[in-house]
Order: C-alpha cells, then sequence, then structure tokens
C-alpha cells in the first residue's frame, strides 16, 4: 500500500503557482507561510516552498476566519 488517498503521490508546485491556483499573490502567500498561518508539503534545501495545492486549500479551509468589526 502506497499511503496516497488516490494511489498517486500529490503534485508539488512553487509558491507562484499555488497562490495562483488559490487566486492570490505569490507575495500573499509567502508571507501567510512566514506568518505560519499554512505550510508547504516540503521545503527545498535551497529554501524554497512546495505546495501541495489540496492540502493548502485544506489548510485555508480549517483556518480560524478573523472576526470583522
Amino acid at each position: 500500500m502506497c499511503g496516497y488517498v488516490s494511489g498517486v503521490p500529490p503534485k508539488y508546485v512553487p509558491t507562484g503557482e499555488a497562490a495562483r491556483e488559490i487566486g492570490v499573490g505569490r507575495a500573499t502567500l509567502a508571507r501567510w507561510w512566514s506568518d505560519g498561518l499554512v505550510k508547504p508539503a516540503l521545503v527545498t534545501a535551497g529554501g524554497h516552498a512546495r505546495w501541495d495545492v489540496d492540502d493548502l486549500k485544506r489548510q485555508l479551509a480549517e483556518r480560524p476566519r478573523a472576526s470583522g468589526g
């Protein structure tokens, strides 16, 4: 058994591509990562984030919403 839900390993994408997929700017996603609001699937030896977009969307959906006002 491989451990992946679909039997296929997730596709990891760079920050810019992940940001486009969720409709925000690259700098916004990088700031969310820096602030600890989201976590990439992996970080390369060079310090670059790689994202599983489905996991990123899950992280954002589970994140508590800030109350306005």
